[in-house]
């Protein structure tokens, strides 16, 4: 049977239930189906290091809780110091490196310092004039240009992980192989093909229950459905909605969770017909969202009520409402369009994601249905990002993952939605929305972060400024495991919860 879609503190503080009869083995072995390998042979500045993260190998000096808040890592505690521009951060103790050395101050500096200082550093890192040193032998100074608020968040970044002072050789790239700190070591590396992990029996914190993990890189989506079928893995990321049935009728179970991704239907509000309010309103009330997802994704995804939805805690957590195609026809005939003045638009989207072409259709047909001729164009989204950005285009349905290596929303709404964003497809320009977010850069508190991301949502709402369409499900399916906790943010490793079941 297929799990409900559940609530993001919900997924991540609650496990899968196994059925009555089965029974947890310790010291077994289990093999697994990742979706994505390595980018870079495991490099921190190609974004693998949240890869490393997911499979228990590295670890960060701080990780993120249910509600989104920083939680302890490899870091107890940390305070803003007197200079509001530095932070100290107090180290664990009674940790230690894969390779049996100590854990301390100066290892996180070596680490930290080398990857601020890469050509291309990670995003949570890049240009904030990120600096770090020693304070005594179990605590961090971290400082930026500028005032950081979120600087605690920043460090739950995968890409941030600290590995041993063995593992940086000059003009290399630091060695992962037996060098971090997480309950699983990394033993051997198989390129981009596979990699074996093994328990760290000296570990800090709980200890995974399998002994030994070979894990297997998959890119196929439908070969991993049928190693999760046939056996020959325990635990696959990224299934196919098509193949739910086959793999519970195997005896295995699919979870659905929901990303920190949506799919979003920009409209161009630089030049007609979409710099009018109403235009947008009645593109709004004449999709059917619900619909999309249900049965045009079958399912895939969960339709948007909101910039963000279920994966954050400061989302929407209610669907939004069918379409509406009587307001849409009175919206539009209140701007002057109707049978004697019909709009016609371009609607522009590409072929990289499977589900994008496919919505592109159905918003023709339901936008159809309101007097609206769109004219769609699949093409390539390298040629099309100049145009839309330059403002040549009517609309564009896009797929963005909102979150930029932590858990924290003020990179997107800055760089997608204020006046001067570098990514302001939709060109909408609101002194009292600069305002809101432009608060952000002095906010410190969490929650009340959070509060102006769910604000920052409803003012974009309002003013219809593009159509929140679906946000994609996540997928993952276990059988002859239990213990799967879904993780909508990314920031918290998966295959240490895996539990053989005898």
């Amino acid at each position: 049977m297929r799990l409900p879609l559940l609530v993001v503190a919900l997924l991540l503080t609650a496990a899968c239930s196994a059925p009555a009869s089965s029974t947890t083995v310790t010291n077994g072995e289990i093999a697994v189906a990742m979706q994505f390998p390595p980018r870079s042979a495991y490099a921190f500045d190609a974004d693998d290091g949240a890869l490393l993260m997911t499979l228990g190998v590295a670890e960060t000096l701080t990780s993120v809780d249910s509600s989104a808040q920083p939680s302890p890592g490899l870091a107890t505690k940390w305070e803003q110091t007197a200079d509001p521009k530095v932070w100290r951060f107090t180290l664990r103790d009674g940790v230690t490196f894969h390779d049996g050395t100590p854990f301390n101050a100066d290892a996180v500096v070596k680490a930290l310092t080398y990857i601020s200082t890469v050509s291309a550093p990670p995003r949570a890192v890049r240009d904030i004039g990120l600096t770090v040193q020693a304070d005594g032998a179990n605590a961090v100074l971290i400082g930026t240009a500028e005032a950081d608020p979120v600087l605690p968040l920043r460090m739950s970044s995968g890409n941030l992980g600290i590995l041993a002072p063995s593992a940086y050789t000059a003009g290399a790239q630091p060695s992962v192989v037996r060098t971090a700190t997480g309950p699983y070591v990394l033993a051997t590396v198989n390129g981009a093909d596979s990699a074996v992990l093994e328990r760290n029996d000296d570990y800090w914190g709980d200890k995974p229950a399998a002994s030994k993990v070979t894990v297997r890189y998959v890119t196929d989506p439908q070969s991993r459905a049928l190693a999760l079928q046939s056996g020959d893995v325990q635990f696959a990321e990224g299934l196919p909605h098509a193949a739910t049935a086959q793999v519970e009728s195997a005896g295995g179970r699919v979870t659905a969770y929901p990303a920190a991704r949506t799919v979003e239907l920009l409209l161009n509000q630089s030049a007609t017909p979409f710099n009018d309010l109403r235009v947008r309103q009645a593109v709004t009330a004449a999709i059917d969202r619900p619909t999309l997802a249900a049965q045009v994704l079958q399912g895939a995804a969960t339709p948007a009520a909101d910039l963000f939805g279920t994966a954050v805690p400061w989302g929407a957590q209610a669907p939004p409402a069918g379409a509406d195609q009587a307001k849409a026809k009175e919206l539009l005939a209140q701007a002057g369009y109707g049978p004697e003045k019909p709009l016609t638009v371009r609607l522009w989207t590409f072929p990289n994601r499977p589900e994008m072409p496919v919505l592109a259709t159905a918003v023709q047909a339901m936008l159809g249905e309101a007097g609206i001729k769109v004219e769609v164009t699949v093409g390539d989204y390298s040629a099309q990002e100049p145009k839309v950005l330059a403002g040549d285009f009517d609309m564009f349905l896009n797929s963005r993952s909102y979150l930029s290596d932590f858990a924290d929303a003020a990179s997107v709404l800055t760089s997608d939605y204020t006046c001067k964003g570098s990514y302001n497809i939709d060109h909408f320009c609101s002194p009292e929305f600069d305002t809101l977010v432009g608060t952000l850069a002095t906010t410190s508190d969490v929650t009340a972060r959070q509060k102006v991301f769910t604000q920052a949502a409803g003012i974009l709402n309002d003013q219809a400024v593009g159509v929140m369409i679906v946000h994609p499900n996540n997928t993952a399916g276990s059988r002859g495991v239990t213990g799967f906790v879904p993780d909508p943010l990314g920031v918290r490793p998966v295959l240490p919860q895996l539990k053989p079941a005898g």
